[in-house]
């Protein structure tokens, strides 16, 4: 079995924060004596991805994903615990790691604005060194999947921001990563766009066999693209697993719904859960996932004629993640051991 190309063992960051009071008086005395205190973005994060997985890395603003992905890429030295990414320690920005990985950011831009994105590809090809024969292969198969065609030889900041994030993704992988850390990669873009960079990283994972860690606020990137996803909150991992288990490990309760024939009764519905929507002949119960069986048989039972449809569902990925994010607090096995 191949070695993971990335693996997290106890990945910890803690920043220093200078503090002080408000007030001129206050300026005064934090030249004298500064006061700090600890504030830990990553707590003791573990865990590996195998080479060609795609695996969503889910989690609120703050959460500590972007900090994990810095920390991954060698940008920033963690305070604690290891990480290898390639065989290689990240943060020491061995050229063979830098040559073997890319990080691609929706709110940054890795471009020069004042010349064509064909301009800054040639840069690029001098700071990897690569050849010319397997440049120009590259590329052409990056116009071909992000139809850049018209987009080359104009000046970047005449491209709109969808645009521009497609020549950004050319850019980030003109030298055919083994990995790519993608944060946030479809940030601002309209519907029709994020759907094109989603069938695009579905297509690099498919030819090239690209291992990527991808963040995202929109769960239909995540839905599309992964089967597997990492929960972090407050810095900590919370859950590592199959993307289709996430409902069944950290929510209680499932989803009944119920649509009524006319003149059915229902008022004995109210007793069996949590009325979460109720539209004339549709009603929606939520029930501790363990009554589930029974109260789907006792509502099959009493309404017998008045019964057209029901069906037993996990709650939407949605309502979970923002269950998770909420605090509440989650099976101890979430994360394996």
């Amino acid at each position: 079995m191949p070695e993971p190309i990335v693996r997290v063992a106890g990945l910890t960051k803690v920043y220093r924060v200078h503090e002080r009071e408000e007030g001129l008086g206050a300026t005064f005395r934090s030249v004298l004596k500064r006061r700090f205190r600890d504030v830990p973005a990553v707590t003791e994060v573990t865990f590996t991805i195998e080479p060609g997985e795609v695996v969503g890395f889910l989690g609120p603003n703050g959460a500590g994903k972007t900090t994990t992905l810095k920390m991954l890429a060698g940008l920033l030295y963690p305070t604690g615990g290891e990480a290898r990414v390639v065989g290689h320690v990240p943060w020491r920005r061995e050229g063979a790691f830098l040559r073997q990985m890319t990080l691609l950011m929706g709110n940054r831009s890795q471009l020069v604005w004042d010349i064509p994105a064909a301009d800054s590809f040639r840069v690029l090809q001098e700071i990897y060194g690569l050849a010319d024969e397997r440049y120009r292969a590259t590329l052409a198969e990056l116009t071909e999947l992000l139809e850049l065609g018209p987009l080359m030889h104009k000046p970047v900041r005449n491209l709109s921001l969808g645009e521009r994030m497609k020549v950004e993704f050319a850019a980030g992988l003109i030298h055919s990563p083994r990995v790519a850390f993608l944060d946030e990669p479809t940030l601002g873009l309209d519907v029709s766009m994020q759907a094109r960079i989603r069938r695009f990283v579905a297509e690099l994972n498919r030819r090239a066999g690209t291992t990527i860690l991808l963040t995202s606020h929109y769960m239909d990137d995540i839905l599309a693209l992964c089967k597997r996803v990492l929960v972090i909150h407050h810095g900590r991992l919370l859950y590592d697993g199959a993307l289709g288990e996430l409902a069944q490990r950290m929510a209680p309760y499932k989803v009944i719904r119920v649509v009524l024939r006319d003149g059915a009764a229902s008022a004995f519905l109210d007793e069996l859960g949590t009325v979460v929507e109720r539209d004339e002949a549709r009603i929606t119960l939520r029930v501790p996932r363990e009554l589930a069986g029974e109260r789907t048989a006792r509502i099959v039972r009493e309404l017998e004629g008045g019964l057209a449809d029901i069906s037993v569902e996990d709650p939407p990925i949605e309502e979970v993640i923002d269950r998770v994010f909420a605090g509440e607090r989650m099976p101890d096995s979430a994360v394996p051991a």
